[in-house]
């Protein structure tokens, strides 16, 4: 039987390190996580005549927010019943072994270069069903790993144990890292920061995806201000999930 690695940490405190972090564990019945519910609604019915298990996370420039979507996301599928596992493809300045208070000693570097087994790597999380696969070190060849058969043959691996795999990966327009993903998952999802992200930024992103045959599922406008008009309508909203 395949097991998956296990954190020796007390759970609760991972618990309460991650809920500070992860909107969807620390206030459930917010409007920003009926958000997250609702993209994952969103994705679920987008391809309704194709089994969609591997979704890339990416953005047009670092900062507006990615990884913070990524791992929302993975905890709303996990909500669901999912088997889910958000990988950090971004071996370059990976973020998610913090968010989820988990060692980062081996990862996918580690698998790609195989220089660790597949059962070792997979780390869980004190969230049912929901698991990481974390960077590993850093390598001095992130896209070359990306665009090798190795790759190719852990995601088949990876495909046969989860029902979801968010990939998390780099901006679009910083490196190669996330184009090489696109044309290999299912469907993209594009962060765009709202107020900060420009619009020349946004569209070349859109364009790189484009050219990698990438299925753009959405945008994410992160950091959106709701207007103050609508504040009591929210606030209806939010005692009433």
């Amino acid at each position: 039987m395949f097991r998956f690695k296990k954190r020796a940490n007390n759970k609760k405190y991972r618990l309460s390190t991650m809920a500070r972090r992860l909107v969807t564990v620390s206030d459930s019945k917010s409007i920003i996580s009926e958000q997250f519910r609702t993209i994952r609604t969103n994705i679920s019915f987008s391809l309704p005549d194709r089994d969609l298990k591997t979704i890339l996370i990416t953005s047009s420039t670092p900062g507006e927010g990615k990884s913070t979507n990524a791992a929302n996301l993975g905890v709303v599928f996990a909500h669901e019943g999912k088997r889910v596992l958000i990988v950090d493809a971004d071996m370059r300045k990976p973020t998610l072994h913090y968010t989820f208070a988990l060692f980062n000693t081996v990862g996918l570097s580690t698998l790609l270069s195989r220089q660790s087994e597949f059962q070792q790597a997979f780390q869980e999380t004190p969230i049912v069903g929901l698991y990481v696969l974390t960077s590993g070190p850093i390598p001095p060849n992130p896209a070359e790993l990306l665009a090798s058969k190795t790759f190719d043959v852990l995601l088949r691996e990876m495909q046969n144990h989860f029902d979801i795999i968010i990939f998390d990966a780099p901006p679009l327009l910083s490196v190669s890292d996330a184009q090489l993903l696109a044309h290999k998952s299912d469907g993209t999802l594009l962060i765009v920061h709202s107020g900060v992200a420009e619009k020349e930024d946004v569209l070349k992103a859109k364009a790189i995806l484009t050219s990698s045959k990438a299925k753009i599922l959405g945008v994410v406008l992160n950091n959106y201000k709701m207007p103050k008009k609508s504040k009591y309508y929210y606030e209806y909203f939010k005692t009433s999930v």
